[in-house]
């Protein structure tokens, strides 16, 4: 029979999942009738569970809540005890797992002493016997620095540079060198002095500044290999270098100066380039020239020396007929180089004219026959004094 029907007596009392019978202790005694359950009782029996799961568990059936608790009520419940080493062991775990990125590598301590190097995936630590150092090491960093340096010509330069670098070696970052990047940025400086005064000023502010920054590149990654701080710098990049403000409009005048210098320069190259040339090509026409009259005149005087050596044996075997000839070809050049002739004979006091220049200047002037014309006259200038020379000699010969 259900507990809830009614006829059942004192047995549905026992029944009662409630605990609602006559005899339950500071609970109100209903007799045989049946009821809703009790709010305030159920809360109590569910209390009374908690404390019973916690430790905290009653001694005796009273349900008045008056008896003693075990050991007094004093201390915390075990079940605390063991919710708080739960929560410790998730914190705990919570923080000993980590994950190292493709980029990243970790350095793990134990007791302050290196004991391995983590590179990519997922990992486990034990804090806090062991402290994880985590960094990347794939990306390049970069920092800008600038000051004033002396020259090595002992000018005051204001040089700014921004150097790029990354972490090569976790281990020697961690352990070896207490703040490797201001070990870096001091490093930077004193290569950069040490090739700032080895350089003129000239050099530093113009075209020199690439050759610097190679060269403070590898003095500084030297410093840095020396302490051991396990950077590598990727590149030194030394920016616009000038002098100090207060000096700026001098150096201005300076550098100005210096690109006008260069101008003219270039320049005057440029002008010796055009004109060098066209002197050496003078003076090669020149010397080929010479060549040319000294061969022409040692030709000539050779041909006139074999022709002198061949009249001679002409003049042994006919001397009154070289000796005309002889006679008639040089007064023919002579006559050749003229333009007026003067011709008187033996026994007659009339004198003749005769003007070639006249004649040859008819003979050109006619359009039709200019060719034949200048042929005649020259023929004209040089038969005419032949003739006549022929003529003489006859007469001559006659007498």
């Amino acid at each position: 029979m259900a507990w809830n029907e009614p006829g059942g007596g004192n047995n549905s009392n026992n029944q009662d999942p409630w605990g609602s019978g006559g005899n339950r202790g500071g609970g109100d005694n209903r007799g045989g009738k049946q009821g809703p359950p009790d709010l305030d009782e159920a809360l109590r029996k569910l209390q009374d569970s908690l404390n019973g799961i916690f430790g905290n568990k009653k001694r005796g059936g009273n349900g008045s809540g008056g008896g003693r608790r075990v050991g007094g009520g004093q201390g915390i419940p075990k079940g605390l005890w063991v919710i708080g080493g739960l929560l410790l062991f998730v914190f705990w775990l919570f923080n000993a797992i980590y994950m190292v990125d493709e980029q990243e590598q970790a350095v793990i301590l134990r007791f302050g002493e290196y004991n391995r190097t983590v590179e990519s995936g997922l990992h486990i630590y034990f804090p806090p016997i062991e402290k994880k150092f985590q960094r990347n090491v794939t990306a390049v960093r970069s920092y800008r620095q600038q000051g004033q340096m002396l020259t090595e010509d002992e000018n005051i330069v204001e040089v700014p540079l921004a150097v790029q670098y990354r972490i090569s070696n976790l281990e020697d970052f961690v352990l070896k060198v207490e703040d490797p990047e201001t070990s870096l940025r001091h490093a930077t400086e004193s290569a950069l002095r040490h090739v700032v005064g080895s350089t003129s000023m000239h050099h530093v502010l113009t075209e020199g500044r690439e050759q610097m920054g190679v060269e403070t590149t590898e003095r500084l990654q030297r410093y840095l290999d020396a302490y051991q701080t396990g950077i590598t710098v990727v590149q030194v990049n030394i920016e616009s270098a000038q002098a100090p403000a207060e000096v700026q409009d001098a150096f201005d005048d300076v550098i100005r100066a210096r690109e006008d210098e260069v101008r003219e320069r270039n320049l005057a190259e440029s002008y010796a380039n055009g004109v060098i040339p066209e002197a050496r090509g003078q003076a090669q026409r020149m010397l080929e020239e010479a060549n040319g009259y000294r061969e022409a005149f040692v030709a000539r005087a050779a041909g006139e020396a074999e022709r002198f050596n061949l009249l001679i044996s002409e003049y042994r075997q006919a001397p009154e007929v070289m000796r005309e000839r002889m006679f008639i070809e040089t007064l023919q050049d002579v006559l050749s180089n003229t333009s007026k002739i003067m011709v008187s004979g033996e026994g007659n006091s009339n004198l003749l004219y005769l003007p070639i220049d006249k004649l040859m200047q008819q003979g050109s002037s006619s359009s039709s026959s200019s060719s034949s014309t200048s042929a005649t006259g020259a023929d004209a200038s040089t038969r005419l004094p032949v003739q006549l020379q022929q003529r003489d000699l006859r007469s001559r010969e006659t007498r």
